[in-house]
């Protein structure tokens, strides 16, 4: 992208400071960050670099991420309409700080209104240091409704499917309810009888962070629970895709297709991200005319986007394309919960290891071989996993993604 400086994004001259913004879980972050955000939004002062607090590697990573290193104003600058730097989850390597302008942001946050059909009151159940929670505080804004928020928002206590209920009958009755969760806790509140009648409560039940298990979308549906899935990421100000269709004024574009239509996916419109912080190369790779090249695979048929995995999700096993993500949805659509990684291999291209979590009470329990044999039956004998290892949980990211580093790390 041509008059950018070393800062990834700004233009040169540009010189508005970034300002660390330390969230603390619970309540209390989520409160400092709604306060901070109108100023931001409206370019009074320095933009937000928006990161965890704590000592651990994941929050000094996200620091780093965001103003550069160091507690206090990162020497770096951004320009002028930039808002809030935000890192990403890091789930596919080291976190990046994304550089999000107010009308990025505020545009998102328009036209999720527009789709759903018009302001309303929402419940936080997502970290604000993700681009999901952050949204959320973004419309509440643009709503002029505060959103009531879990006490165990951000990781300060374990998701808790009453109190979501119990927060669900005090939005609002006046207003449209929506809220954002992560396919984790979508599984978690089904399971629960006060959760699921509080989820059929909501207008709008936006799904993010992973992809959706079609078994659970399907499960949700059936229960009469308006699930909205969602496909975007902090490069587009969060969900730009909702259920297959593109919001107001965004594009999506296929690049370099084959023959079934399958490229890797761009995504335009006003919702994009300036770039990345301190890093012109993966920005100017990555931004591109306008458009942000994500890192999935996809098809647009009569204007359904279809998300098919990540571009390094297809790898060959013994000469044969097999995509994992494919693996681990079948995976999903039999156990509880489920996640496979492929690695290296000097025999076979690549071998997968599958990760599962066996059905929950009184679900049947299905063996390595009776996996293995769905595995070969539906994909192809090259996308059975060579090791399956059983867990009592997956470890998953704040952002509802799995922990796929922590996974690796056991072996």
């Amino acid at each position: 992208m041509s008059g950018q400086d070393g800062d990834g994004g700004a233009p040169r001259g540009a010189g508005r400071p970034v300002r660390l913004l330390e969230v603390v879980p619970g309540l209390a972050g989520a409160a400092t960050l709604l306060a901070s955000l109108p100023d931001a939004l409206a370019g009074a002062g320095p933009a937000l670099g928006v990161a965890p607090a704590g000592d651990d590697t994941a929050a000094a990573r996200a620091r780093d991420a965001v103003v550069g290193g160091g507690r206090g104003e990162g020497a770096r600058t951004v320009a002028a309409d930039v808002a809030v730097v935000l890192a990403t989850s890091g789930s596919t390597g080291r976190p990046r700080g994304v550089q999000l302008p107010a009308a990025a942001l505020l545009a998102s946050a328009r036209a999720t209104y527009a789709r759903l059909g018009g302001p309303g009151a929402w419940l936080l159940a997502l970290p604000v240091t993700g681009v999901g929670g952050l949204q959320v505080l973004v419309r509440s804004l643009v709503a002029e409704v505060e959103p009531l928020v879990l006490a165990s928002v951000g990781g300060a206590g374990r998701f808790d499917p009453r109190e979501f209920a119990d927060l669900t009958w005090r939005l609002d009755p006046s207003l449209p309810a929506y809220t954002s969760i992560v396919p984790a806790q979508a599984a978690r509140l089904l399971a629960d009888e006060a959760g699921l009648a509080a989820l059929r409560a909501y207008e709008a039940v936006l799904l993010g962070g992973a992809r959706t298990p079609p078994a659970l979308l399907a499960r949700l549906r059936e229960h009469h629970v308006a699930a909205v899935t969602t496909y975007g990421m902090t490069e587009t100000c969060g969900g730009a895709v909702y259920d297959g269709r593109p919001l107001d004024g965004v594009g999506v574009r296929v690049l370099d297709p084959d023959e079934r239509g399958v490229g890797r996916l761009a995504l335009t419109g006003p919702t994009i991200a300036r770039g990345y912080l301190g890093d012109d190369g993966l920005t100017r790779a990555t931004f591109v005319d306008g458009a942000h090249l994500t890192g999935d695979l996809g098809r647009v048929t009569d204007g359904v986007v279809e998300v098919l995995g990540r571009l390094d999700d297809v790898v060959q096993v013994g000469g044969v394309n097999v995509a994992v993500q494919a693996v681990e949805d079948l995976l999903l659509s039999v156990n509880r919960d489920a996640c496979v990684l492929a690695a290296p291999d000097d025999e076979w291209g690549h071998r997968l290891t599958a990760y599962v979590v066996d059905p929950a009470d009184g679900g049947e329990v299905a063996t390595d071989a009776a996996l293995a044999a769905l595995v070969a039956d539906r994909l192809g004998r090259a996308a059975v996993p060579r090791t399956w290892v059983r867990l009592d949980a997956i470890p998953h990211l704040p952002n509802g993604k799995p922990d796929r580093e922590s996974l690796r790390r056991l072996g």
